[in-house]
């Protein structure tokens, strides 16, 4: 009898302990985590995105590739390095939406698989951007050994080439601009962020995505579109490290999707 009396008090004692850790609510503590690796993916891609461009303008050109040839084969190596630095921050982009849609999807499912599908549009066009890019290389090492009526045929396939870099550049900004806007509109309706924050992302995206589709349209206006959003993006990296999201927003995304959907 003294052993089942010993069983029952530990029986009913264990539940007690589970109580206890129940008071933070579910998922909060990885959301901070996740908050962390996101600020520093915005600023990993900030930085490498930054580079590369450097990179590639300073080979090919403010206006593509066409006209640069001899350049591509002097420095086809530092090419191909701002090309792997373009793939990274790819990789960054598509990292975005896998990170942020657990996130999402606690407040709006829909937004969730939008801002993923809209991520990975976006990695797509940028790699087939990079793809572009890197087949200059062989053009130009067929160039400088080529007569020059080969030469003029090359010119103009890196031409197109070139124009096919800019294209898909622009088609992957204007995606970036509607995930951005999904994304910053999360941001703010859900209070993860201050709301003068996340109003300056809504801001900085929808100059983005206006600008660069007047820039298919041939306005000229693609790259001073971006500004605002890619300042925007190194702030958030730098503040997402330090502060994460706010603790109100987060009290929202540990409750079940039922009490968040109740709230709103």
């Amino acid at each position: 009898m003294a052993v089942d009396q010993i069983d029952r008090s530990v029986l009913i004692e264990r539940p007690r302990s589970v109580t206890r850790s129940q008071t933070v609510p579910v998922g909060v503590n990885t959301f901070r985590t996740t908050a962390k690796i996101v600020g520093a993916v915005y600023l990993a891609g900030f930085v490498v995105g930054l580079v590369g461009s450097g990179l590639f303008q300073s080979i090919l050109g403010a206006t593509g590739a066409s006209a640069n040839l001899p350049a591509v084969a002097a420095s086809s190596v530092l090419l191909a390095f701002g090309a792997i630095l373009w793939l990274m921050a790819v990789a960054g982009d598509a990292a975005h939406g896998v990170l942020m849609f657990p996130i999402l999807k606690r407040y709006h499912e829909r937004i969730a698989f939008g801002y993923l599908a809209a991520r990975i549009v976006d990695a797509v066009f940028i790699a087939v951007m990079v793809l572009f890019v890197l087949l200059q290389i062989p053009l130009a090492s067929a160039f400088v050994k080529a007569a020059a009526t080969d030469a003029s045929l090359l010119q103009t396939v890196s031409g197109l080439f070139a124009q096919g870099q800019v294209y898909a550049y622009d088609i992957g900004m204007i995606t970036l601009g509607v995930s951005g806007l999904m994304l910053c509109y999360t941001l703010y309706r859900a209070k993860l962020l201050p709301r003068l924050v996340a109003g300056w992302g809504l801001i900085g995206y929808a100059i983005l995505f206006v600008g660069m589709l007047s820039e298919v349209m041939g306005s000229g206006l693609g790259l001073a579109s971006s500004i605002p959003g890619g300042l925007w993006e190194a702030f958030v990296g730098v503040w997402l490290i330090a502060k994460g999201f706010s603790s109100s927003g987060l009290a929202q995304l540990g409750k079940d999707t039922s009490q968040i959907e109740a709230a709103r």
